[in-house]
């Protein structure tokens, strides 16, 4: 969410960062929520000075009641009188008014980085770079869920009767595989000076409008009928959530964490073949990282962030690379993304696993998280980036890895999570 100071004084930058993010619907907002900034700061400005002015009323009253004076105190009332039902009356516009303006600053999109390419949807993405030389084997790699089924390893019609499609079963040494990866990736992110921590997979209305726009909550999230809790779509969520309404010293900054948690997303609208099995669900698991940090320091954290990622692929031998979202698929909260995908040997293409995301001060500002420095008081800025998400990372792994006779190598960094096995047979 903008500072509304921001958004007075700079209509045409705001106006502007809308046309680029291709929401040109989103315009008349500009105008309109200033126009009603401007009269709920008269509104404010004048219960302001009837407030001023009963006070003052009181004291005269009251000292006129000291000196006898009845008469001229009960005037004094009536007028008290009337200056509270117009105060009234303000104060109860004052409240709509702010409800106004708040709803029409939640959904007018954050400013975007100077450096986001200007492009309508993610086929205007803009590859960066290239890690680890994309490979095609001379033998054919079945589709991921059937790789899967070779070793007993996914069972989706049990899940389909249990749960509906967009569930599954994982079992045996693929089941194995999927927590020896989070596990590897739990203490690699640990090894990198990052805090773990488990949150909870449950949180309130006001954390979920505070991390996300409307239309992201509306398309993923899962509401807990009856209670004022959604299931968490990541893990950044409740880790942002930590912070709200709190004023964090300086000094305790940056705030390196790194998570794990299942998480519930309704995936809405239909998807191709390369999407089914594993690849777009209803239900995984997820290493997360979340740095609550200055804003100068937040476009050093962010690239620290997704090399964070790539590093932790390209340990496992899997080729990614990088690609930079244009201003038409940042979501409204962000600054700048870099999306990290893995290559698919299967499909002979890049696919995406995993998101990194600088939203500057926007979930700050929303959540109240506020830092005391030496000039004063300021909102923090707020990063998140996954480290890996199976079981959709598990198609990259089982693709890259998979062997001639049908056998998955396991790279010497995750065969101590799997036991000592060097491959799955």
């Amino acid at each position: 969410m903008l500072d509304i100071k921001f958004v007075r004084e700079n209509p045409e930058i705001v106006k502007q960062n809308i046309r680029n993010k291709f929401q040109d619907s989103k315009l008349g907002l500009v105008d309109e929520v200033i126009k009603l900034d401007a009269e709920l700061r008269d509104t404010k400005k004048e219960a302001e000075a009837l407030r001023a002015n009963r006070n003052a009323i009181s004291k005269k009253i009251g000292g006129l009641m000291a000196q006898g004076k009845r008469e001229e105190a009960e005037e004094l009332k009536k007028e008290v009188t009337a200056n509270s039902q117009r105060l009234a009356e303000l104060e109860a516009k004052e409240n709509e008014l702010e409800k106004k303006v708040k709803d029409i600053m939640m959904v007018i999109p954050n400013i975007i980085d100077p450096s986001v390419p200007i492009g309508r949807d993610d086929s205007e993405n803009v590859e960066i770079q290239r890690f680890g030389e994309p490979v095609v084997p001379d033998f054919e790699i079945p589709y991921h869920t059937d790789i899967m089924a070779k070793f007993n390893g996914i069972d989706l019609e049990s899940a389909r009767r249990v749960s509906g499609n967009g569930f599954y079963y994982l079992m045996g040494d693929i089941a194995r595989l999927h927590s020896a990866v989070i596990s590897y990736a739990r203490d690699f992110m640990i090894n990198r000076g990052f805090t773990y921590c488990i949150p909870p997979y449950m949180i309130r209305s006001e954390v979920v409008t505070g991390v996300m726009s409307f239309a992201e909550m509306d398309a993923m999230m899962y509401k807990v009928e009856g209670e004022d809790l959604y299931l968490i779509g990541t893990s950044e969520h409740s880790m942002i959530g930590k912070f709200i309404d709190t004023i964090l010293p300086e000094s305790a900054l940056p705030q390196t964490l790194t998570s794990y948690s299942p998480c519930f997303r309704k995936e809405k609208g239909a998807h191709g073949l390369e999407e089914r099995g594993v690849y777009r669900i209803h239900q995984f698991e997820k290493q997360e990282m979340i740095v609550i940090c200055k804003p100068e320091d937040s476009m050093m954290w962010f690239d620290k962030l997704w090399q964070n990622t790539v590093d932790f692929f390209r340990s496992l031998d899997i080729p990614v690379r990088t690609l930079e979202c244009c201003s038409g698929d940042l979501a409204d909260l962000k600054v700048k993304s870099v999306d990290v995908e893995a290559w698919s040997p299967r499909q002979k293409k890049y696919f995406e696993v995993g998101s990194c995301s600088n939203l500057g001060d926007a979930q700050a500002r929303r959540l109240k998280i506020r830092v005391d420095g030496e000039k004063g008081r300021y909102f923090a800025h707020t990063l998140n980036n996954t480290v890996v998400a199976p079981p959709r990372m598990l198609i990259a792994f089982l693709e890259n890895n998979l062997n001639a006779d049908g056998t998955v190598s396991i790279p010497p960094a995750l065969q101590p999570y799997m036991g000592g096995m060097t491959v799955i047979k």
